[in-house]
């Protein structure tokens, strides 16, 4: 198999790389797939794709995003039997993919080390298509309005008349994606659970953390199991919608 690059100019192999976890804390999270298209300068490919058992369950709402389940990785290889196959296969290459540099390649250094791979990238250029996209395509309100409004953005950053423009795209927004006309309604729509983000939902509706060290886990099971951290959770500053999720489960559970 062979690629011809149009605009990239290769002076050593170039490995893309796409990884499947258990959820997105780079430091703990556990691969379940790993996937590295490495291109050689003469244009030659060589393709790499691994399923791995994380060695612990695959959480509902990852599964629903990746499409990987725990019966997929039952019979799979753990990370550290493939680790030197995988690590050898990134030797002397240079890095790339599509937010590459604050995930990927976190999980394959704290991956590569748990197994006593030290794994580099100092030498390394890393190339990361969503930082040029980011750069190269800013998504801020002078943007939006160009996009959604054909227009430029003037008094930029006088508050009134950015809450204006802000209004503005909000409005095409809702015409342009048929998203719902009531604020109740699209509130629904653009927050999953609590407006801050702190939980999802998983498949089945149960919300879940989407942080600290409780993340994938249901909030119900945490407030019957450790109605502690709850607590403490209610000392931080999280937004009251959150809270009042927070406090529900505890009285729920019996733990105020």
């Amino acid at each position: 198999m062979t690629v011809a690059l149009k605009h990239l100019a290769l002076t050593r192999a170039l490995s893309v790389i796409d990884l499947e976890t258990t959820g997105t804390d780079t430091r703990t999270d556990r691969i379940v797939e790993v996937a590295v298209l490495t291109v050689y300068p003469d244009g030659t490919v060589v393709p790499f794709v691994r399923r791995v058992n994380p060695g612990r369950a695959i959480p509902a709402g990852a599964s629903a995003i990746h499409g990987i389940t725990d019966a997929d990785v039952a019979g799979a290889p753990a990370f550290a039997a493939i680790a030197p196959d995988l690590f050898a296969a990134l030797v002397g290459s240079d890095i790339a993919g599509f937010g590459v540099a604050n995930f990927d390649v976190p999980v394959l250094v704290n991956e590569f080390a748990r197994v006593g791979l030290p794994f580099r990238v100092g030498n390394r250029a890393v190339l990361d298509a969503l930082s040029v996209y980011r750069r190269r395509e800013p998504r801020d309100l002078t943007a939006a309005v160009r996009f959604y409004l054909g227009a430029d953005r003037t008094s930029a950053h006088a508050a009134l008349a950015d809450a204006g423009y802000a209004l503005a795209v909000l409005d095409v927004q809702v015409a342009r994606y048929g998203l719902p006309r009531s604020p109740a309604d699209l509130h629904a729509t653009l927050n999953e659970v609590d407006v801050g983000g702190a939980f999802r939902r998983e498949p089945g509706g149960a919300p879940v953390f989407a942080f600290g060290k409780y993340r994938g886990r249901q909030l119900a099971q945490v407030a019957a199991e450790d109605p502690g951290y709850l607590r403490w959770v209610l000392g931080q500053g999280f937004l009251d919608d959150a809270l009042a999720l927070v406090r529900g489960a505890l009285e729920a559970a019996g733990g105020r």
